[in-house]
């Protein structure tokens, strides 16, 4: 049986496992350059990364933006993974972390084409929609309280 694990934290080994993943999903699958991806704010956030036995396979990434707001970033679950609840999983541990850490609102770029995805865990989309790394995204929030 598949046993899954949540790693939480900032240290330089869970970047690394991140970055595994978010190169194969956003740089090898989608295309985003590498300076886009790699954007230096790693070190300025808290990872989550789920790992099958001792292999990454989904992360996401937030930071605070304001005292009462975090931002989360990088969703990214491995292709085979997909469908087996696991971004929602990193978005819930995220979520409750920002929730502990004092957060009352969340808001995230999603792509357009998972932005379902991200309603159906109770975010709004806010705004038009807008190109990052040449991707159609949109603004989306959710209270935390």
């Amino acid at each position: 049986m598949t046993r899954y694990t949540h790693h939480v934290g900032g240290d330089a080994r869970l970047v690394a496992m991140a970055h595994t993943v978010r190169r194969a999903v956003f740089i090898d699958e989608q295309g985003v350059t590498e300076a886009e991806e790699m954007d230096g704010k790693d070190g300025v956030a808290t990872h989550i990364v789920v790992t099958d036995d001792s292999e990454p396979v989904a992360t996401a990434r937030f930071r605070f933006v304001e005292e009462t707001t975090a931002r989360i970033e990088r969703v990214a679950v491995l292709s085979a993974y997909r469908g087996e609840g696991l971004g929602a999983s990193v978005m819930e541990t995220a979520e409750s972390m920002i929730r502990e850490r004092g957060a009352t609102s969340a808001f995230l770029h999603g792509q357009l084409r998972v932005a379902e995805f991200y309603e159906r865990l109770g975010y709004e989309a806010v705004g038009e929609q807008f190109e990052e790394a040449g991707i159609p995204h949109v603004e989306m929030v959710k209270p935390l309280d």
